[in-house]
């Protein structure tokens, strides 16, 4: 199997796991291309054992049989920027905190990797949202997995942002921001804020206002093939428009359109993993401290 690596460039302490990786892949005797910004940190760390049969790769211009992501979620949601439309599956390996996308530790490699062996795994289909607008600098990456999202750009007053749904006037939300969230976002920056949680093969998006000037505004959830559109006005004339975490700078006056895109994104799940698992040892679903 050829397989492509992107990982975390700021867990010096955790280089045994990516070592361990390599050990692992070698002895699959796999083909090892590995993204040129960790490779470059891999070896700078004086005591890692770089092996030498390995492939660099930059950006997107690579291609294989699974792509693998060490670190947390960051790591894998910047792996799925690269993979985009090439519909490679990923795997995520947790060297990081939490770890919803990125659910394989590293003492779980060995077994792991001995399943993927033996093409003993399932893969799911995540749904990926795409933004639609005249704004250059937000066509560069306008792809995510997780959410986009519009908030106001300083700690100054909220913003107003006129949304429609497929053409049809839904609400003006006077708020610090609002998420446009996928399944697999709504258990980030979505739920932090309040918003629901949607299992991750469902066909849907959120709708969830941050800090909304109103007690009767709450998340809504819709069909992902419905398109939803936003204008936001500020009094300081710009805020942020958030793609994954990728925040960038705009002005008032630019239209922002949000559809399904035409790709999913494919992630590796060994077969015992069960969704509401995660949930209940996570995020301390439904925890009782009375028993």
């Amino acid at each position: 199997m050829k397989f492509a690596i992107f990982g975390n460039n700021f867990q010096a302490h955790k280089l045994l796991s990516a070592e361990h990786l390599f050990y692992l892949l070698g002895k699959m005797n796999a083909e090892i291309y590995v993204c040129r910004c960790f490779y470059d940190f891999l070896k700078k760390e004086d005591n890692f054992r770089m092996p030498s049969d390995i492939n660099v790769f930059d950006g997107n211009d690579f291609n294989a049989d699974m792509v693998i992501s060490i670190g947390g979620d960051g790591t894998f949601l910047y792996a799925a920027s690269k993979v985009g439309d090439k519909n490679i599956p990923i795997l995520g390996i947790n060297t990081g905190r939490l770890g919803f996308l990125s659910d394989v530790y590293p003492e779980e490699l060995e077994e792991a990797f001995d399943e993927i062996s033996n093409q003993h795994y399932k893969v799911e289909e995540r749904s990926v949202l795409q933004l639609i607008t005249d704004e250059p600098k937000l066509q560069e990456e306008p792809f995510a997995l997780n959410d986009i999202a519009v908030m106001k750009h300083d700690s100054s007053s909220m913003i107003s942002i006129y949304t429609t749904v497929n053409g049809a006037y839904l609400h003006t939300y006077q708020a610090d921001g609002l998420i446009v969230s996928t399944p697999t976002g709504s258990t980030a920056y979505s739920l932090s804020v309040g918003g629901p949680i949607m299992v991750p093969n469902a066909k849907t998006i959120a709708l969830t206002p941050i800090a909304p000037h109103s007690l009767n505004v709450r998340p809504i959830v819709m069909c992902d093939d419905w398109e939803v559109s936003l204008r936001v006005e500020s009094r300081s004339r710009n805020y942020l428009v958030a793609i994954d975490g990728r925040s960038i700078s705009c002005e008032e006056g630019i239209q922002l359109t949000i559809r399904r895109a035409p790709y999913s994104i494919k992630v590796v799940k060994r077969c015992n993993h069960i969704f509401f698992n995660t949930l209940r040892q996570k995020l301390m679903w439904g925890a009782d401290r009375r028993q």
